[in-house]
């Protein structure tokens, strides 16, 4: 969090006298297996959460050694000691758990302090840059000493004072998450519906009913070498949409200022500019380096730079390239080529090879997604704002600058209260 604008003036106190323990990890690695008892690894900590995607695990022989120092329980904090330095969550209820390799187990004082507080306050910057005095500790990679974590500086806040800005912050977070959820699940139904349609092949027909399971008649096609409904053509990628290679710009060139994400060669976008050459709803394929050939959507306008676009006519149309793209993203990863730096060209996309349904179900597709298309663009919107909001109140809340009346009313400005959960419904 880069939102630290005033010196810390207040009262400080050092985290070990906020806490009951805070206990170094095993310095040996753990024996995995495909399943068993979890293992909390680095990975599993970004962004002041504990992910709990990509797991592994361990026996119960050495779960119990893991153990032993200190049990890791709901509501405790890990801290990552290295690779990265600094990344920090809460376990969550019902997660049962042991630590990996290179972290640090925190149990929090609940006399002394709340544990969402203590979260957020090892976010900030404020902290942050205490933590950074263990840069180049290590041999090879910087390493968070024990010492330098049991002396950070906390702000002295009474414990319900605490609470207060740990619910506030939470609150956002939790808003935050919610969205993500919603995403996920609209983003979940959308690929379904598109492999209910155009894998399977049972859009609805005339009646409503599932057009190959009634029976609707399929017809073999030589170029694609199986079977097509009747009716739909076959043609490419390039010719059913525009294919375009981004515009050069570097980050000394770009107006870092302005709040345009610039998408080049990763997995994310790389730095900001001040305007835009692709309105929402682009496609983009990276087109250098190891995450060349990864696939990304846009809801909001972007500057295009070491990428490949990909836009239809009609957002239906690109909604659908989206999903025909996603489906062969193992394809395109191998088409990667160059000894120093792997690329992916625009003419390799524009090859593939794509069937083209019908215009009147192509809008009908586009009729069924766009609505939840828009509702994710409005939440991933309304996080950046809650995030920004949240960064720029910790640190302002921490030094006693905003009260917590008044982070609540600017809370309550962007609309907390919880939505329902919209489904998809195929037909």
């Amino acid at each position: 969090m880069k939102t630290y604008k005033a010196p810390f003036k207040g009262k400080t106190e050092t985290l070990l006298s906020f806490c009951q323990s805070i206990t170094d990890c095993h310095h040996s690695t753990p024996v995995y297996l495909d399943e068993g008892k979890l293992v909390i690894r680095n990975f599993n900590i970004k962004g002041g959460r504990l992910l709990l995607e990509n797991l592994s695990y361990t026996d119960e022989t050495h779960f119990n050694q893991r153990i032993s120092r200190a049990k890791p329980e709901s509501g405790d904090l890990i801290i990552t000691r290295e690779a990265p330095m600094g990344e920090v969550c809460i376990i969550p209820d019902g997660v049962e758990c042991c630590l990996g390799q290179r972290m640090v187990l925190i149990k929090p004082n609940p006399k002394k302090a709340d544990n969402k507080f203590l979260l957020y306050s090892l976010l900030s910057e404020f902290i942050q840059i205490q933590i950074g005095k263990s840069e180049g500790t290590g041999s090879i990679v910087s390493n968070l000493r024990i010492p330098v974590l049991k002396e950070l500086q906390i702000s002295s806040i009474s414990l319900s004072e605490q609470k207060k800005i740990g619910k506030v912050l939470g609150d956002i977070d939790a808003k935050i998450e919610l969205n993500n959820k919603i995403n996920a699940k609209l983003e979940a139904m959308a690929k379904l519906i598109y492999d209910y349609w155009f894998v399977q092949f049972d859009f609805p027909n005339e009646h409503g009913k599932p057009y190959k399971s009634s029976g609707g008649l399929m017809v073999y096609n030589e170029e694609l070498k199986r079977e097509i409904p009747e009716g739909w053509e076959v043609g490419t990628v390039g010719s059913f949409s525009k294919v375009k290679k981004g515009k050069l710009i570097t980050e000394k060139t770009a107006n870092t200022a302005g709040n345009i994400k610039v998408v080049s060669a990763g997995i994310d976008f790389s730095y900001f500019h001040d305007e835009s050459n692709y309105s929402e709803n682009t496609i983009t394929i990276s087109a250098s380096g190891a995450s060349a050939g990864y696939i990304n959507f846009w809801h909001e306008p972007i500057f295009a730079c070491d990428c490949t676009t990909v836009r239809g006519k009609t957002e239906a149309e690109t909604l659908y390239l989206l999903h025909f793209l996603k489906m062969r993203q193992a394809y395109i990863y191998q088409q990667a080529r160059g000894s120093a730096q792997p690329h992916v060209y625009p003419k390799d996309i524009e090859g593939l090879k794509i069937e083209i349904p019908p215009e009147k179900l192509l809008t009908e597709f586009g009729n069924t997604l766009v609505s939840g298309n828009g509702k994710i663009a409005i939440n991933k919107k309304q996080n950046q704002q809650l995030a920004s909001l949240r960064d720029w109140l910790l640190p302002l809340l921490m030094n006693g600058q905003v009260w917590v009346k008044e982070a609540e009313e600017k809370v309550r400005e962007l609309g907390l209260a919880a939505e329902p959960e919209t489904d998809y419904k195929t037909k």
